[in-house]
């Protein structure tokens, strides 16, 4: 049967690579802004629009949370990016339905709930600044989709495991 999108993989290669360098660098974005921060913390703070930090405390210490919580968030992105690259390969090679895969679907399940806990996180920091006077505006919100979408990967990590329990035992009757 021919291939309908001999593209696919190539492509889809290529675009986790680049978001794999894009996490690298966003990651060593925010942790040379938080290092700015304490560093020159009246120009950074003010070139991001807060007022005198005496003013202003737990807004900057708001601030330099969430970039903490976006440094933490790196290697999880990094390892949920490095296992789909991961999975991809076995596509290419024609031979994705291998015990290797369910463990990288769970490992990424694992990544994506990592990163809702950590996305909470961001938006507890912005609702105790909100109680706190300051109001640190970080257009956040709650979605079911990607809490969902992890429960969906941990199934999706069972049926490969299953799937590749299955093939072993029909290759050992043949």
């Amino acid at each position: 049967m021919p291939e309908r999108y001999p593209d696919a993989l190539p492509l889809t290669r290529r675009v986790l690579r680049i978001l794999v360098r894009l996490n690298q660098l966003m990651g060593a974005a925010i942790l040379a802004l938080l290092v700015a921060s304490l560093l020159a913390e009246r120009t950074v703070m003010s070139a991001l629009g807060v007022g005198p930090a005496a003013e202003n405390h737990a807004l900057v210490v708001g601030m330099r949370m969430v970039m903490v919580i976006g440094i933490a968030a790196v290697p999880v992105t990094h390892v949920v990016l490095a296992r789909l690259l991961a999975i991809v390969a076995t596509v290419a090679d024609g031979d994705p339905f291998v015990m290797e895969n369910a463990a990288r679907l769970k490992a990424i399940a694992w990544g994506v709930l990592g990163l809702e806990v950590l996305h909470l996180a961001v938006g507890g920091v912005a609702a105790a600044l909100s109680g706190a006077g300051a109001r640190l505006d970080l257009d956040w919100g709650f979605s079911v989709t990607r809490w969902l979408a992890a429960l969906l990967l941990f199934v999706l990590a069972r049926v490969f495991e299953q799937g590749s329990h299955m093939r072993a035992d029909l290759a050992g009757t043949v």
